[in-house]
This record gives C-alpha cells, structure tokens and sequence, in this order.
C-alpha cells in the first residue's frame, strides 16, 4: 500500500518537475568543456568554455561566450580563443524538462599559429532540466571564417565544426 502511494506522490509531482523552462528576465551560466589524449598520453588537448546570457521571453536568448582551447602535440602546443555573441530561440513548453534551441553566433577567433579572424556559426543544442533552474546541455555549431578579406564563401569551405557539453543554470 505505502508503494502505491509513493508512485501516485510521484507521479503528481511530474507536472511541477516539467515546468522547469527559462523564464522571461533569467539571466543564465554556463560552463562546459572538453579534452582528449592518445593512448600514450604524449599528446592531448583540452578546451573550457562559458557564457553569460539573458533571456528577453522565455524563447529568445542573447548570449556572450567565451571559449579557450589547448593542445600539446608532437609538432609544439597551441592555443585559441574565440569570443562570439549568440541569439538563440528556445522550443520551450513542448518536451517538459527537455528544451532544444537553434540559433547563430558571430565572434572572433584568435589564437598561436592561427590566422586571427572573424567567425559566424548556425547553431543548435539541447537542454535537459535536472532541477528547476539547473541544466545540462549539448550544443553543436559551424564555424565559418572571414579570413582576410575572403568572404564567407571562401571560409564556409575551412570552417570547423564546435561541440560543447557542459551545465548551465537560470538566475532570477
């Protein structure tokens, strides 16, 4: 009988937990990374990266981020940075804790042994709620880049592709 009604506490309670959605006037930060090795760990990277935002509704997002990369390989170490300012549109309201978002971002990319450049990127992610105000999120976007005076045709051909995996949360 107690088991019955814990499933049934339970169960009441899913409305409350799928309501979890940005709101109008959040602000929100985050913060992911990613790194990698081989097997003889005599060459790795590793890659940080953040973002303040502030939500307009609860839909529409405009984001600063910042993201810094480090590699170690056989030929020396590198670095990049890159410094974008991103509108994304949030689906919110249609798969409860679960929030996808498409959107596009425009920065700076800079770094060693880099040709420092402008940058434009279409972007798209997933946000899932593990509490009301707190969220793990995946997001993939295509950097493409205006490398001297080349247009964006010429750098959508040496673009690259970013993932991100990181946690995020909504400040009132």
């Amino acid at each position: 009988m107690l088991r019955k009604f814990l499933f049934v506490a339970a169960l009441a309670l899913l409305p409350a937990i799928a309501n979890a959605q940005p709101r109008a006037q959040d602000w929100e930060i985050t913060l992911g990374g990613s790194g990698s090795n081989n097997r003889g760990f005599t060459q790795a990277d590793f890659a940080v990266n953040g973002s303040i935002g502030y939500f307009f509704t609860p839909q529409l997002e405009v984001s600063l981020r910042q993201g810094i990369s480090y590699a170690d390989h056989n030929n020396g170490t590198d670095w990049l940075g890159n410094t974008r300012g991103a509108v994304d549109y949030h689906f919110t309201n249609l798969f409860g804790k679960f929030v996808p978002y498409v959107g596009a971002n425009v920065g700076y990319a800079y770094g060693e042994n880099f040709n420092d450049t402008w940058e434009a990127a279409p972007e798209a992610g997933l946000k899932f709620y593990v509490h009301e105000r707190t969220f793990l999120f995946v997001q993939g976007e295509y950097q493409f880049f205006f490398r001297n005076g080349g247009g964006a045709g010429e750098g959508f051909k040496h673009g690259q592709f970013i993932y991100s995996l990181g946690i995020g949360f909504n400040l009132p």
